[in-house]
C-alpha cells in the first residue's frame, strides 16, 4: 500500500546505512514500540538472504534498547530463541536485524492443528522459555504472535524482548539497570472504579506490611490501596448458532460471562468517573514515607501539610467490596504490569511487586488452553480486575482468593464461583466430548452430549446470570458435530491423554511459587514421546 511504501522510504531516510545493504520488501508487523519489515540482504556469494528488520520507535529509552539487544545476543540463537545478526543506528533511530522465519498466523492454523502438532509446539515453547529463564530473563509478553512457528519446517522462534525484565540474579547486566529505571519511572494513578452491574463485586487489597515498608503501625496494615470492580450478569437470552471455523474469545471485550454472548450496554454499565480528581501532592495520608512528594519540602512543611489527617486514621472499607475516600487518596502500589491483556498472570493483575519467570509460564498456559479448546483469544477484558474475574470463572473464586493470600493480596468476591474441570471445559468448547475416547479407561464427561459454545453473536441478546452460564452449555445435535469435527479424521483430538490437562493445570497454578517451571514442564509425562 501507499502508506507502507511511505514508511519504508522514511526508514531509509532515517537510517541511510540500510540502503546499501538491504532491499526492504514489505512491513510484516507493527506494535506499540516497533515496526518489523521483511528485507533481503545481498550476500557476497550472490545469494539473497531474507532478514527481519525491527525499527524501534525513536522515543525508546537507550537503556531499554541496549537491554533488548543483550537478551538477543546472550540468550538468542539457540533453543528456539531468536538471535540477532546486525544493529544499525542513526541518531535516535535504531534497527535490529534478525534472521527471518517464515511463519503461520496462529489464528489461521488453530483449528487445523493435530494434537501431536500441539504437543510439539508446546515442547518447543518450553525449550525457549527454559533457555531465557536460565539467563534470568522474564520475557513478560509470551503469546502466539511472539512465538513464531513454521509448520512445514517445524521451526520455532521466541521473539520480542522489548518488555523483558531481569530476575534478581539475572545474567543480563543491562536488565538489572533497566528494571530499576522502570521502577523509578512508574507513575501514580487513582484507583479505577468500574461498574458493570450488580451481580458480582470484586476487590483487591494490598496489605500494608508489603505495600509500604515504612508503614509499621497496625492501623496502616489494616488500611490498604483498594481497587474495585463490579460485574453484572444480565438475564438469560437466546444464543446464536455456532460457526466452528470462526475464532472468537470465550470472553467478550465487555463480557464477564464465561461463555460468549452479546452484551447490551445500559446506562449503568458505563465507566463511573471519579467525582473529584485528587492532586498527587495531596496524597499524604497515613504512611510517613509517602508524606512528602518532592525532596524540596522540609520536614516541618511536611508535618504541617499532613496535620489535617491523623496518622492513626483508619479506613472503613478493608476487605469489603467498596472503596472509601481514605483509600482513594492513597498512593497506588507500584508494580510491573507490562504484557498483553488476556495473557497476564494473577500476580500481575493484582500488582504483586515481586514477579518472577512464573508469569511467562502462566502465559504459556493460556496458549496451551487456547490450543486445547480451539479458542483464541481465550480471555479478553478491558481492565485488570475484569481479567482477574474471568480467570476466577475457570479456576474458581475460592482458589483465587487463597492463592492471592500467598503473595500478600486480599481479594474479595461477593459470589462464589466454582472451578471448572479443564478437560470438560476444553472438550465442550472444541465440540469433541461426545466422541472422545478416553485414555486409561476413563468414562465420559459429566455432560453426556457433545456441546459447543456460541462463537458469533450477530443478534443482540441479554446474557444469562454467571452461575447459569457456567453450569449450562447448549448442546449440539449429532449431525452438527459430524459437520464440524469429522469422526474419520479427528487428528488425535479423540485421544487427548490426561497428562495434557495435568500439565495445563500446573501451568495455570494460581500460586506463582508452586507453578511449574519450564525445566520441569519439559520433563512432564505429557512430553515422554517427544523427548524420545
Amino acid at each position: 500500500t501507499a502508506g507502507v511504501k511511505k514508511d519504508i522510504e522514511k526508514l531509509y531516510e532515517a537510517v541511510p546505512q540500510l540502503v546499501n545493504v538491504f532491499k526492504i520488501k514489505e512491513k510484516i508487523g507493527e506494535g506499540t514500540f516497533s515496526s518489523v519489515y521483511l528485507a533481503t540482504a545481498q550476500l557476497q556469494t550472490g545469494y539473497e538472504e531474507k532478514m527481519a528488520l525491527k525499527h524501534l520507535i525513536p522515543t525508546s529509552h537507550p537503556l531499554r534498547i541496549a537491554a533488548e539487544l543483550q537478551c538477543l545476543t546472550v540468550a538468542g540463537g539457540q533453543d528456539n530463541v531468536m538471535g540477532v545478526k546486525y544493529c544499525f543506528r542513526k541518531n535516535d533511530h535504531v534497527v535490529i536485524v534478525m534472521p527471518y522465519l517464515e511463519h503461520e498466523s496462529f489464528l489461521d492454523i488453530l483449528n487445523s492443528l493435530s494434537f501431536e502438532e500441539v504437543r510439539e509446539y508446546m515442547f518447543n515453547l518450553f525449550k525457549a522459555l527454559r533457555r531465557i529463564h536460565h539467563f534470568g530473563i522474564v520475557h513478560r509478553d509470551v503469546k502466539p504472535s511472539n512465538f513464531l512457528y513454521n509448520r512445514q519446517l517445524k521451526k520455532y522462534a521466541l521473539v520480542d524482548f522489548g518488555l523483558a525484565q531481569g530476575t534478581p540474579d539475572t545474567k543480563i547486566e543491562l536488565l538489572k539497570t533497566a528494571h530499576s529505571e522502570d521502577q523509578q519511572g512508574s507513575c501514580l494513578q487513582p484507583n479505577p472504579i468500574v461498574a458493570l452491574g450488580n451481580g458480582v463485586s470484586l476487590s483487591v487489597t494490598a496489605p500494608k506490611q508489603i505495600a509500604q515498608q515504612s508503614a509499621s503501625k497496625a492501623a496502616d496494615r489494616r488500611s490498604s490501596s483498594l481497587s474495585k470492580v463490579q460485574m453484572k450478569q444480565g438475564r438469560g437470552g437466546k444464543e446464536d448458532s455456532v460457526h466452528h471455523s470462526v475464532q472468537r474469545s470465550v470472553f467478550g471485550e465487555r463480557n464477564f460471562n464465561v461463555y460468549s454472548s452479546t452484551y447490551q450496554e445500559t446506562s449503568s454499565t458505563k465507566l463511573i468517573k471519579q467525582s473529584k480528581m485528587i492532586d498527587v501532592s495531596s496524597r499524604k495520608l497515613v504512611t510517613k514515607k509517602k508524606i512528602v512528594s518532592t525532596k524540596t519540602v522540609s520536614n516541618g512543611a511536611a508535618r504541617k501539610a499532613a496535620s489535617g489527617c491523623p496518622l492513626n486514621l483508619l479506613c472503613d472499607c478493608y476487605a469489603t467490596d467498596r472503596v472509601c475516600s481514605v483509600c482513594l487518596s492513597r498512593r497506588q502500589q507500584v508494580a510491573p504490569r507490562a504484557g498483553t491483556p488476556g495473557f497476564r498472570a494473577p500476580e500481575v493483575l493484582t500488582k504483586c511487586p515481586t514477579q518472577t519467570t512464573a508469569i511467562d509460564m502462566w502465559s504459556a498456559g493460556i496458549i496451551f488452553l487456547s490450543l486445547l479448546s480451539g479458542r483464541y483469544p481465550f480471555f479478553k477484558a478491558s481492565d485488570d480486575l475484569t481479567a482477574l474475574a474471568q480467570i476466577m470463572t475457570v479456576r474458581g473464586s475460592r482458589e483465587t482468593i487463597q492463592a492471592a493470600r500467598t503473595f500478600g493480596k486480599s481479594v474479595v468476591c461477593t459470589q462464589v464461583v466454582p472451578t471448572q474441570n479443564l478437560r470438560t471445559l476444553c472438550e465442550k468448547l472444541r465440540g469433541t466430548n461426545s466422541s472422545c475416547k478416553r485414555s486409561q479407561g476413563e468414562g465420559p464427561s459429566r455432560s453426556g452430549s457433545s456441546t459447543a459454545l456460541p462463537l458469533a453473536a450477530d443478534k443482540p441478546c441479554t446474557p444469562e446470570p454467571l452461575g447459569k452460564q457456567i453450569q449450562r452449555l447448549e448442546s449440539f445435535q449429532e449431525g452438527d458435530v459430524a459437520l464440524e469435527m469429522k469422526t474419520t479424521d479427528m487428528k488425535g483430538w479423540d485421544q487427548v491423554p490426561d497428562e495434557a490437562y495435568d500439565l495445563l493445570d500446573k501451568l495455570l497454578d494460581l500460586n506463582p511459587a508452586t507453578r511449574i517451571t519450564a525445566k520441569e514442564a519439559l520433563l512432564h509425562p505429557f512430553f515422554k514421546d517427544v523427548r524420545l
